[in-house]
C-alpha cells in the first residue's frame, strides 16, 4: 500500500518515541540562502580534503570541499551561503587504496586544476575555517593555498568532547548516527554539509549547538609542551596521556608532545616533574591560538 510522505514522517515520529527503537532519517541539506537582514551573524567555512596519502609536503590533493555558511553569536548555524566543490589532477596516477577510500579515480581528475582565484574569492569574508581533522586538512589547505595562513582555524573533531556529550566517537558517521541522521556521500563537500548540520544539532548535555562549544575552545590559547629526552621506557605512559610523537623529520623536535589548555599547563608541568624527569625540568613551551594551531608553520 502507497505511504505518502507525511504518512511515512507520522510512523517515523512514532517509532522514535519508544526507548526500544531509534530511526535514522536522511539528511537533507538546506538550501543555500543569505542571511536576514539586520541579523548579527559570522561567516564560516567548513572544508575537506582528499589527498594521495598523508604526508602533507609529499602527497598532493585530489579534491577541495568546502561550505561557506553563516552563524549566530551563540553558535546557531543560520544558513549554508555557497558550496565549492572541484577536483585536482596529481603529477602521478592515485593509488589503488585512495581509490578504493575515496571513490575518486583518475578519470574523474583528469585534467582538472582548483583555481587559487575562485578558493581565495570563497574565503573572503570568513573569520574561521573549520575541518574535521584540521591538523591533516590545514596543512595541506596551506600548502595549496596560503589565504588559509591568515584565517583562524578549528577543529570539529578534537575541540569538542564528543564522547563526553553522549556519542559514541568523533566519526562523522558516528555522529550523524547520534543525531538520528544519515548521508549517502560521494564527495568532500557532502561531508561539509553533513558536518555543517551536525554542528547545528542541539546537544542534550548543554542545550547549545556542538560549534558553539567548538568556538569557545578555538577562542583559548593552547601550550605545546615538548617532552624531550624522556625515557623510552615511559613512552606508553606518555601516550596514555595524550602525548604524540614526532620524528623530526620536519624541523621540529625529535620528542613527544602534547597540547594543552593554560589552565592545565602547571599541572602537566608537575607531572613531567614527578613522574618523567624526577627532576626540576622546564621543557620547550609553544603557545597556539587558532590562527597558528594545526598549521605546519608551528
Amino acid at each position: 500500500m502507497f505511504q505518502s510522505a507525511s504518512d511515512l514522517a507520522a510512523m517515523a515520529e512514532a517509532l522514535s518515541r519508544p526507548t526500544d527503537y531509534r530511526v535514522l532519517r536522511r539528511l537533507v541539506p538546506r538550501p543555500t540562502s543569505m542571511p536576514a537582514s539586520g541579523r548579527e551573524t559570522k561567516i564560516g567555512i567548513l572544508l575537506d580534503t582528499e589527498t594521495t596519502g598523508l604526508d602533507h609536503a609529499t602527497h598532493e590533493i585530489i579534491e577541495l570541499g568546502m561550505v561557506k555558511f553563516d552563524y549566530a553569536p551563540d553558535g546557531r548555524v543560520v544558513g549554508v551561503r555557497d558550496t565549492f566543490s572541484a577536483f585536482n589532477e596529481p603529477s602521478a596516477p592515485i593509488p589503488p587504496e585512495v581509490t578504493a577510500l575515496t571513490g575518486i579515480t583518475d578519470d574523474m581528475v583528469a585534467g582538472h586544476t582548483i583555481d587559487e582565484a575562485a578558493v581565495n574569492a570563497f574565503v573572503d569574508g570568513a573569520v574561521i575555517t573549520i575541518a574535521h581533522n584540521s591538523g591533516f586538512d590545514r596543512k595541506f589547505a596551506e600548502r595549496y593555498w596560503p589565504v588559509f595562513e591568515g584565517v583562524a582555524w578549528g577543529c570539529s573533531a578534537t575541540e569538542i568532547d564528543w564522547r563526553g556529550h553522549g556519542f559514541a566517537g568523533a566519526q562523522l558517521g558516528y555522529l550523524l548516527n547520534g543525531a538520528g541522521l544519515f548521508h549517502q556521500a560521494h564527495r568532500a563537500v557532502d561531508d561539509c554539509l553533513a558536518l555543517s548540520e551536525i554542528l547545528d544539532f542541539t546537544l542534550p548535555t548543554t542545550g547549545a549547538p556542538p560549534l558553539a562549544a567548538l568556538l569557545e575552545k578555538a577562542r583559548k590559547p593552547t601550550v605545546r609542551i615538548w617532552a624531550e629526552q624522556s625515557p623510552f621506557e615511559l613512552k606508553d605512559s606518555l601516550k596514555r596521556r595524550g602525548y604524540r610523537w614526532n620524528d623530526g623529520s620536519d624541523g621540529r623536535p625529535k620528542s613527544w608532545y602534547v597540547d594543552v589548555c593554560e589552565s592545565a599547563l602547571e599541572a602537566e608541568l608537575a607531572f613531567l616533574r614527578s613522574e618523567v624527569y624526577l627532576r626540576d625540568f622546564e621543557p620547550r613551551l609553544q603557545t597556539m591560538t587558532a590562527f597558528t594551531r594545526f598549521s605546519s608553520r608551528v
